[in-house]
């Protein structure tokens, strides 16, 4: 499905944030994240809803009946891909992790750089002061963190 609604998105001038396509107990809920520079509007959104919308309509995905929902992707943004810890250096963010590290799994602090070290991906993270090197593959879930 990423493979459909990517390209379309991009078309647009807009990023595909995060898709979600999640089975309910009579139909699908097809959830679109997308943003751009500026931020999103409703009209945005209505864009993308009607051409994603004919598309899962013509390949039959999901099957069966579905709702789609597009949105942008709030002011906890999610962080899921190489790009974004890249982009969003220096910004508040909010870390849960698949196993600990250092006797945590959640860290909230600010993310200083994303760096590749002996091959692996790392998120260096200052914590009140202290750093963190996380290893991107046990990072479960990653949000920008609002700040005021």
């Amino acid at each position: 499905m990423l493979e459909l609604i990517g390209p379309v998105v991009e078309s647009e001038g807009m990023e595909l944030v995060e898709l979600e396509c999640l089975r309910g107990k009579n139909s699908w809920v097809v959830r679109i994240y997308i943003d751009k520079d500026g931020g999103v509007t409703i009209d945005d959104c209505a864009e993308i809803s009607s051409q994603v919308g004919d598309l899962l309509t013509v390949y039959d995905v999901p099957p069966g009946p579905y709702n789609l929902e597009v949105s942008s992707p709030g002011l906890d943004r999610p962080l899921a891909r190489d790009r974004d810890f890249v982009k969003y250096r220096g910004h508040e963010v909010k870390i849960r992790l698949g196993e600990e590290l250092e006797g945590r799994r959640n860290f909230k602090g600010t993310l200083k750089d994303y760096i590749e070290d002996g091959g692996e991906k790392l998120l260096v993270l200052d914590v009140e002061g202290k750093q963190y090197r996380i290893p991107r593959n046990i990072v479960l879930k990653a949000n920008l963190q609002y700040e005021l």
